[in-house]
């Protein structure tokens, strides 16, 4: 099987999917012992075009795939794009756009919280994917032509997914929900995080706003430290360290060495050095400067039945019009809107989920809307008028 290795039929190539109204998109990448992804290979496909791109090749030069991706003119799908968007931050510093994942558009066309890309082929092409070369080691050179088909399948089966879910999408009317859905998928925000924000990744384990003053700036070294020597945070320094470090706030080196979560000798090194100046400038923060903690609200007494209940209304809405539970509302957003009702700054009462299920919950949660039995159903009726 043809493998693209040059910057010249690579550009041939390109000009080719350009003349396209879509492609069809997936990579092969490897980041087990890397904080940023290693791209190791490529798919395209549009109508009559299949391209394998090696990007390993001695030499190529990945620019005019980079301006295809950035082609206002050409729709690049994608199954479950995030970690491809971000690989293609990451090394072309740009934001594919426009952008159509197939997985969220599955969600929204009704495939279930769950589904998997074998069975959206499988249901919409009826045909079967391989996928015994999954756990390929992709940097690994040559690929076999059995590699090569699996990768491939990948972008040629998603031309005919795209074609079914856009339809789909363009007679129930909702395209406009998977374009709210692309608009947040493809914000720089989601792909280049402040390194100020990496302690919201962690679970909180601190009583005091001086702890989490160590957190925050630990975390925030740690992010930067991993993105600079490429490495995972977790090769860096372990989360449980973060939180010891915050806890017993170390000063020097002697008293580093004192941790349980710190490895033999480590606190000689240059990197205990940067983390402990990153410890001390927290330390060393005037009372005033310090961060405020998260505040924990006693939930209102009925809120979990009341999220019992929110959570089969859920259900039901989500069956009534063909969508996946999930898309509508996560766990977080119905205890939200259980104990604050339509004060809560959740997903799910904006856009267009709430027209489709916020503000019904809400009326469920004001009582004007209620739930019976009805020929061995559950219904929603209107509360009022059942008085």
């Amino acid at each position: 099987m043809h493998v693209i290795t040059t910057t010249e039929e690579l550009e041939t190539t390109v000009a080719a999917l350009e003349r396209s109204a879509f492609v069809t998109v997936d990579t092969e990448f490897i980041r087990e012992t890397t904080f940023w992804p290693e791209l190791c290979l490529i798919q395209m496909a549009a109508p009559g075009i299949t391209a394998l791109v090696d990007p390993l090749a001695p030499g190529i030069d990945l620019a005019s795939f980079f301006r295809l991706m950035a082609d206002e003119a050409v729709t690049k799908v994608f199954h479950a794009a995030r970690q491809d968007i971000e690989i293609v931050f990451h090394l072309g510093g740009l934001i594919p756009h426009p952008v159509f994942d197939t997985q969220v558009a599955a969600m929204v066309c009704g495939f279930g919280d769950s589904v998997s890309y074998e069975q959206i082929v499988q249901k919409v092409t009826g045909g079967q994917i391989d996928k015994s070369s999954r756990f390929t080691d992709w940097r690994h050179r040559p690929l076999s032509d059995k590699q090569l088909d699996y990768a491939l399948a990948d972008v040629t089966h998603l031309i005919e997914v795209y074609e079914y879910l856009k339809a789909e999408l363009e007679r129930e009317d909702r395209a406009h929900w998977l374009n709210e859905e692309m608009e947040v998928l493809t914000a720089r925000e989601t792909y280049d995080p402040r390194p100020e924000d990496a302690w919201k990744r962690l679970k909180m384990r601190v009583r005091k706003p001086l702890e989490l003053a160590v957190v925050q700036s630990v975390a925030a070294w740690r992010e930067r430290e991993a993105r600079e020597r490429n490495v995972p945070r977790g090769r860096v320094l372990k989360d449980d360290a973060i939180y010891e470090i915050a806890q017993q706030a170390p000063r020097d080196a002697a008293a580093l060495a004192r941790l349980r979560t710190i490895p033999k000798g480590w606190e000689r090194s240059s990197t205990a050095t940067a983390l402990l100046v990153a410890v001390n400038s927290a330390l060393d923060l005037p009372r005033e400067a310090l961060p405020k903690m998260p505040k924990h609200t006693q939930s209102p007494e009925g809120t979990g039945a009341a999220a019992e209940l929110l959570k089969v209304f859920l259900k039901l809405i989500a069956e009534k019009h063909g969508v996946a539970a999930k898309v509508l509302a996560s766990g977080d957003d119905i205890d939200r809107i259980a104990a604050e009702g339509e004060d809560a700054d959740v997903p799910a009462l904006s856009g267009w989920r709430r027209a489709v299920f916020g503000e019904p919950a809400i009326r469920l949660v004001r009582g004007e809307l209620a739930l019976k039995f009805e020929r061995k159903k559950l219904v929603v009726f209107e509360a009022e008028k059942e008085a």
